[in-house]
């Protein structure tokens, strides 16, 4: 009997989830997502923010603390949301400045 290895190719697909950030605890569940690795994960951290911002500091210290051991990027979005990536992807953090000519006020058109 012959068995072909590379008959059951597994599909690694990248999966962008949602996840509230309602209380601590809350951060467990993503950190397990990030860790298996194909995933994006953005997060709303207003309910949180709102009912305590020494928690919401803390859950964020340490979903920061994992992303950079997996080498992902973390940004903050406006001011409730969060995007954490793992190594493959990255969150690009800074603006491109628009050029001069480019800067035209709503009466031009």
């Amino acid at each position: 009997m012959e068995i072909d290895v590379n008959s059951e190719k597994k599909e690694n697909k990248v999966v962008v989830k949602l996840f509230n950030l309602n209380d601590y605890e809350d951060s467990n569940q993503i950190l397990n997502a990030l860790r298996e690795g194909y995933t994006i994960a953005v997060i709303d951290i207003r309910t949180l923010k709102k009912k305590d911002p020494i928690e919401l500091k803390r859950a964020i210290s340490k979903i920061k603390k994992t992303t950079d051991a997996l080498e992902g990027t973390i940004a903050g979005f406006g001011e409730n949301i969060v995007v954490v990536t793992p190594s493959f992807a990255k969150v690009e953090k800074h603006m491109p400045k628009a050029k001069s000519e480019d800067k035209r006020s709503l009466e031009d058109y």
